[in-house]
């Protein structure tokens, strides 16, 4: 490799945080806000959606958005904390936003969903490439020893 394109790959490598904290952020605020607003964004909007057993799920949901999107944020599992948030924003998209492409047409559904398939395509995003040299997961692989 070239050291110019080597010096390109290691700000490619670093600007992956920037993905990182976009993501990480929005699962770990929604996550947050479930628990602060549970009557709008947690149980009570579960129950609206027709989320079985809400009591429990919201809360959970907002768990794993918190633990995983914290990963995600100090990039550490990072292609693995990708596979669980991966599955909590399809359970969204296909709970609260096909429906709504029913009721409201096309447009209004895609108004509303363009955060949830920006989180899908930042997750897919990670899951492909992992956390970049600005991780835990690089500083981890660099003190693991050659088998």
């Amino acid at each position: 490799m070239q050291e110019g394109s080597a010096q390109y790959a290691t700000r490619v490598s670093r600007a992956l945080v920037l993905i990182r904290i976009l993501v990480g952020w929005v699962f770990v605020s929604e996550g947050v806000q479930k628990f602060l607003f549970p009557a709008q964004l947690g149980v009570g909007r579960f129950e609206k959606i027709g989320i079985p057993s809400p009591q429990v799920m919201a809360p959970f949901v907002g768990a794993v958005e918190i633990i995983f999107g914290t990963l995600l944020l100090i990039g550490l599992f990072t292609r693995l904390a990708a596979i669980p948030l991966l599955a909590v924003i399809s359970v969204a998209i296909v709970t609260t936003k096909i429906p709504m492409l029913a009721k409201a047409g096309l447009w209004s559904m895609l108004h509303e969903a363009r955060t949830d398939f920006s989180m899908v395509l930042g997750l897919v995003f990670l899951l492909i490439t992992g956390a970049g040299v600005l991780s835990l997961d690089a500083r981890r692989k660099s003190k693991a020893l050659p088998l």
